[in-house]
């Protein structure tokens, strides 16, 4: 940072907190000659992470770091999607983000918004990568992305070490905001104790009680906090666990596992794999003739999966998901954040866009609240638990584990002959209110570390 003609170093332009100590308390102030009297530099925060420095400028940066290649490689494109949709039109002023966030003009306190975007391969090491080189290269304000479990929490640890704001992307582990937690980090998704609660009572209601269920679960943090909950909240309707088939991430030939689901017994076959697992999962085990026999449910569904698999296979599957494109016909902020992506994309939205382009304009919102880019003072407007309208509501952020509280979306889906267009492959079964789902904020472990 450079040092000012008079000492001091130069910070930028003069901020809010500045003027306001100024005029609060000017004994320990200079006077300039313009009449501008100024605190005394120690009134100041000192340096954290990349503040001041990353806000210093006429713009700021936001690191993304999201898999392009590897088995959750669609998902990490969807998202990036929604992040750049999202900064456009944060950029921009534009109408539906003010929807979100009521007090922005244009840019974020006034600032453009730049980013950067590196490749995760959904792997822990090359994420932490990314995010450190974003922090120290590029001074970035914020980083944001994950669809893995396994990376979401390595940035999450990254992150409140170096004292930058993270924005989750995709993770369903329950250990994200629970024993993983940390002060830097903020996750807008549902996850996996909330989507068993909210599917649970949906499946025992259309298949019955006392059914025998086979799990199909990829090895690391995600799904086995999924199966544990969906196994959890079964036991509540007789369903018991016929065979957990666990498989390394980035499995391409189920095979072994579903010769063990088809002697299983089961009546059900829970699958939880995600990205490219759960499409080559899926096809293999109707190949395999298991979906003749058992019914498939899907607790935490993967963005494109009708597509990928089809909707002959995917008819009357139960899954939960965090958003889907129909609840535009009740949720003007959806129609219109809908028809700015197809405007732009030539398709629907999945929940891996809409997830990215909530967390910017929401991270945008607490900013605004605010008033500042100083770190400790944008996780308190977070923790202040204030109301957001989204594309699924009223959300939002718990001060306690920094998870959003937001509703979970059961759908079904459809037989190809009621599909209405190409893109219309589920019918929403219910959208369950979040705050009834989530467990209290201590019960997975969570304990946020300090504000500096």
């Amino acid at each position: 940072m450079a040092i000012g003609k008079f000492g001091a170093r130069d910070a930028g332009p003069v901020s809010r907190r500045t003027l306001l100590r100024a005029g609060a308390g000017l004994a320990g102030g200079a006077l300039l000659p313009s009449g501008l009297i100024l605190p005394a530099l120690a009134e100041d925060q000192p340096a954290l992470g990349t503040w001041p420095d990353g806000s210093s400028g006429s713009s700021v940066f936001v690191g993304i770091s999201v898999p392009r290649t590897g088995t959750y490689a669609a998902a990490g494109e969807d998202l990036i999607k929604g992040y750049e949709l999202a900064i456009e039109h944060l950029n921009a002023g534009s109408e539906i983000m003010t929807k979100i966030s009521p007090n922005i003009k244009k840019g974020v306190l006034g600032k453009e918004v730049k980013y950067g975007i590196a490749d995760s391969e959904a792997k822990p090491n090359t994420a932490v990568q990314n995010i450190s080189k974003f922090i120290s290269d590029n001074k970035a304000v914020m980083v944001t992305g994950s669809v893995s479990s396994a990376e979401a929490v390595a940035d999450n640890k990254t992150a409140d070490r170096e004292k930058v704001i993270y924005l989750v992307g995709i993770s369903g582990s329950n250990d994200t905001t629970g024993k993983d937690c940390v002060r830097y980090s903020f996750r807008e998704c549902f996850y996996g104790q909330t989507a068993a609660k909210a599917i649970m009572p949906v499946l025992i209601k259309n298949l019955g009680k006392n059914k025998k269920v086979a799990y199909l679960t990829p090895d690391y943090t995600y799904g086995h906090t999924v199966q544990k909950s969906m196994e959890e909240f079964g036991n509540e309707g007789g369903w018991t666990k016929a065979t957990d088939q666990v498989s390394p991430l980035g499995t391409t030939d189920f095979s072994s596992y579903l010769l063990n689901v088809a002697n299983s017994g089961a009546d059900v076959v829970v699958n939880i794999n995600f990205g490219r697992d759960a499409v080559l999962s899926i096809k293999q085990a109707k190949q395999f003739g298991i979906l003749d026999k058992m019914t498939l449910v899907v607790p935490y569904n993967t963005p494109f999966l009708a597509k990928e698999v089809g909707a002959d296979t995917m008819q009357g599957v139960f899954a939960a998901t965090d958003y889907w494109w129909t609840l535009e016909d009740t949720n003007p902020i959806a129609k219109m954040f809908n028809d700015a992506f197809r405007a732009k994309y030539q398709y629907s939205p999945e929940w891996s866009a809409n997830l990215a382009y909530a967390q910017i304009a929401m991270w945008a919102d607490a900013l605004e609240r605010a008033k500042s880019f100083y770190p400790p003072d944008v996780i308190k407007a977070y923790e202040a638990g204030a109301k957001v309208q989204s594309t699924v509501g009223e959300v939002f952020f718990r001060g306690a584990d920094h998870q959003l509280v937001r509703p979970v979306v059961i759908e079904r889906g459809k037989k190809p002959a009621d599909m209405k267009t190409p893109e219309d492959f589920y019918d929403i079964v219910e959208v369950v209110p979040g705050e009834g789902l989530m467990q209290s904020p201590t019960e997975f472990g969570c304990k946020l570390g300090s504000y500096t």
